[in-house]
């Protein structure tokens, strides 16, 4: 185990794994104690395959160790490069302890060139663009989730030199959740190469692009669930052979991770609708929450908003919009733009109002503290 806020730490030890001269890594976010982490620790030994493992939190509190060997890793970095263009130099803007923040590491590695690294804290836009400034490589990529990329946005429009900085970036690759129609197309207003990139931990990270799986990813749905398929595909979850067996499945000779998301593919474009398990039944109608923040989404003033699932005496559960400072509209007209794009099931029962809406580390909200703050 070592300290994800070490970046080149973690760097040289993946190196070291990469190459079979070194044991497998894995990156723990410092300064935090998780009590089911450690409740559970991870075994001595792993498999000689395995080069990396991502610690994520499970469903039932026990977490699970994504077990990633070096060929997937590779496999996963390749693949990249080939939807990319080809390899670059990377900047290291996202935790090493989340699999987007490693695979930064991992491609620098794969493609020979030193990162840049943005130190931890804060993320800074003109840390960011300082930093950015530094970097040689004639081929220049950075992954970022959504909130990241919408502080160099607003930043960005009131200075020249870190748009152009911005703009000198070959890829910027957006993921870790679903990036807001709207901030594509200001991003495209800036002229900034953004990337959407879909994946998780079992695949090596992102492996669709733009809603094109790369490389030699498959994708398909099952029972409207998205299935993938490829060489970047994890080795399992160390310790857990049953949640091994739920997940991963060989059909038709190819071996498919059963992902938690819902989607649908049209002429090979992969489009995620929302999260399996983020679906409540309100008046004995199933109401997909991820929907019905997208479209709340859509409302001047909720552009930010966040949807989650509240206890209702008469309708079992009913969908609550949380947002941080004034409401931007009133809960009627928020209503009944919901009610035309979905249906009356969907509309928001509730406009909660809190002073700031918390947030997890990757950038994404804090679903659970947020239920918790809410009457």
């Amino acid at each position: 185990m070592l300290p994800a806020d070490d970046p080149r730490a973690v760097l040289a030890a993946l190196r070291a794994a990469l190459t079979g001269d070194g044991p497998a890594v894995l990156p723990r976010q410092a300064g935090t104690v998780d009590v089911a982490a450690a409740s559970v620790p991870p075994p001595a030994e792993v498999p000689r395959t395995v080069a990396l493992v991502i610690e994520t939190s499970g469903s039932t509190g026990v977490p699970k160790r994504v077990a990633l060997s070096t060929d997937a890793l590779l496999a996963s970095a390749a693949a990249s490069a080939g939807a990319l263009g080809g390899s670059g130099q990377w900047l290291l803007a996202l935790p090493a302890h989340y699999v987007a923040g490693a695979q930064v590491l991992v491609r620098s590695i794969a493609a020979e060139t030193e990162p840049a690294i943005l130190p931890a804290g804060h993320f800074d836009p003109a840390r960011f663009g300082a930093l950015a400034a530094t970097m040689t490589g004639d081929a220049r990529f950075v992954s970022l989730v959504p909130a990241q990329l919408a502080r160099l946005a607003d930043a960005a429009s009131d200075d020249a030199t870190l748009l152009e900085s911005l703009r000198r970036f070959t890829g910027i690759l957006v993921g870790g959740q679903s990036l807001r129609a709207g901030l594509r197309d200001r991003a495209a207003e800036l002229g900034l190469n953004v990337v959407t990139t879909y994946g998780s931990s079992e695949t090596s990270g992102g492996c669709v692009y733009d809603g094109t799986p790369i490389g030699n990813t498959h994708a398909r749905v099952i029972d409207g669930r998205i299935e993938l398929a490829g060489a970047v595909l994890a080795e399992g979850y160390l310790g857990d052979p049953e949640r091994t067996t739920e997940a991963f499945h060989v059909d038709d000779g190819l071996r498919w991770y059963r992902t938690g998301d819902l989607g649908a593919i049209a002429d090979g474009q992969v489009t995620v609708t929302g999260r399996a398990d983020n679906v409540i039944i309100s008046g004995g109608e199933k109401v997909l929450l991820d929907a019905v923040e997208a479209v709340v989404r859509e409302c001047e003033g909720f552009e930010e908003a966040v949807v989650i699932a509240v206890e209702n005496a008469e309708w079992g559960q009913v969908p609550v919009v949380a947002v941080a400072g004034p409401a931007g509209g009133s809960l009627s007209a928020l209503r009944e733009y919901v009610v035309r794009r979905l249906s009356r099931a969907a509309a928001p029962a509730r406009i909660h109002t809190l002073d700031a809406l918390p947030m997890l580390p990757s950038g994404k909200p804090d679903r659970v503290a947020i239920g918790r703050l809410l009457p």
